[in-house]
């Protein structure tokens, strides 16, 4: 027996039909003698209209009162299927953020879990009922009801589990696992069986839509073993038990896998891409010390996150041509923001470029094997693909590119670190 918690999205749970779906999941986890907790998403678009009954209301809205009526999508669901389990003969009840309570700290709408008093909801799970809990909700210090920001279901879902001592955390998708990239792109993509807390940490953050960032990092801090599978299967499926999805896992836990066979190491793990970049170039900034924060300390204080930067060779006038990325939704605030400074930066010109996107190359076998970058580099050369920008990381590699080259550069990258599955290479 496991205390198991299954974390199910906003397309899982979007209708009564998909709700029943969900509950014969969870039926069936339970009828194996896991102790089991739900954690469930708003149905899928719901969260967008309940945003928009806000900004209809008043443009410049309360994020306390914001938090009331986006918390409420998910708190329909979870009744729904505590509902819908009850139908099926099992016990079940809905516990609301403030119930259990789960304690939030920081601002409104991106509030951040602190704690969870988990006391009488483990008492619930060991007398055989299923709790079902709204995911993305908890509680501020003054009792007010708090909401985690967008894709905050997972790490709900990941803080309970870790508060429970659950033995697994499964998070249930549209897709059934982590791939080797983006499937709708390349056909050979390869389903992975694990990959590491820091390899999903990278690939999260580089454009891998699969975990949201935060509830990666809070698995990683908890030691929570995650497992991401699909919620679109038959009656007939294999059980979660038998793992059929990928396994989040820690790099010890990794290295028993690869020991005993169940897996292979590679040196690359995945190829990420990412289309909401854009690229700031500030020319002739004077190549003095300063100059450089005079540049990014505006935009931090505006919490507008800078990705890559390049500052050129100075040129004989004691001037450089600075060059960065940040998030394509905040083009518009930076652009408006540098342009205010301009006087202090003392820039010629600022020229924008939102048609990019950076690709990214991750594995913790980077560590300890070289050349993964000239790889890329060259396998982008061979194709004429030009690169604009690199940064990286201890496992990461990451370029920027034009956006029109994008899928062709994630399948030529694919093919180069040999992740093509082998029974469809050529």
């Amino acid at each position: 027996m496991a205390r198991i918690v299954m974390k199910f999205g906003g397309t899982s749970m979007a209708g009564t039909e998909r709700i029943r779906r969900v509950a014969n999941i969870v039926r069936k986890q339970q009828a194996r003698g896991h102790e089991v907790a739900v954690v469930v998403s708003a149905m899928a678009g719901e969260t967008d209209r309940l945003v928009n009954f806000c900004r209809e209301a008043n443009a410049l809205y309360d994020p306390a009162e914001y938090d009331v009526v986006v918390a409420s999508g998910e708190q329909v669901t979870s009744g729904l299927l505590a509902l819908t389990l009850q139908s099926l003969g099992c016990q079940a009840r809905s516990w609301l953020g403030w119930q259990m309570p789960i304690n939030t700290i920081e601002a409104h709408a991106k509030a951040r879990i602190d704690s969870i008093d988990a006391d009488a909801l483990i008492a619930s799970m060991e007398r055989g009922e299923i709790a079902v809990i709204p995911g993305f909700q908890g509680l501020s210090g003054e009792g007010r009801l708090t909401t985690l920001g967008r894709g905050g279901s997972d790490t709900s879902a990941v803080a309970v589990a870790a508060a429970i001592g659950a033995d697994r955390c499964d998070i249930y998708t549209d897709v059934d696992g982590v791939y080797t990239t983006d499937p709708r792109i390349v056909a050979k993509a390869r389903k992975q069986t694990a990959v590491t807390y820091e390899e999903m940490l990278e690939l999260a953050s580089v454009g891998a839509k699969v975990l949201q960032t935060r509830s990666v990092g809070l698995a990683m801090k908890e030691g929570v073993r995650v497992q991401v599978l699909s919620s679109f299967v038959g009656d007939d499926a294999v059980p979660a038990d038998e793992y059929p999805g990928t396994m989040i896992v820690s790099e010890e836990e990794m290295n028993a896998l690869v020991e005993k066979g169940d897996m292979e190491r590679q040196h690359v793990t995945g190829i990420a891409h990412d289309k909401n970049e854009a690229k700031v170039i500030l020319t002739r900034v004077p190549d003095k010390p300063g100059a450089v924060a005079h540049i990014f300390e505006p935009l931090a204080a505006a919490s507008i996150n800078v990705d890559m930067i390049i500052q050129n060779v100075g040129r004989d006038k004691g001037e450089t041509d600075v060059t960065f990325t940040v998030p394509q939704a905040d083009l518009a605030r930076a652009q408006a923001l540098l342009e205010d400074k301009r006087d202090d930066i003392g820039y010629n010109r600022l020229i924008t470029d939102s048609k990019v996107a950076k690709i990214s190359v991750v594995g913790v076998g980077m560590k300890s094997h070289a050349g993964v970058a000239s790889t890329m580099f060259k396998a982008l050369a061979d194709r004429a693909i030009n690169i604009q920008a690199i940064t990286t990381s201890e496992i990461k590699v990451s370029v920027l590119i034009d956006e029109d080259e994008t899928e062709l550069a994630v399948r030529v990258l694919h093919t180069a670190y040999g992740l093509d599955a082998a029974d469809e290479a050529a």
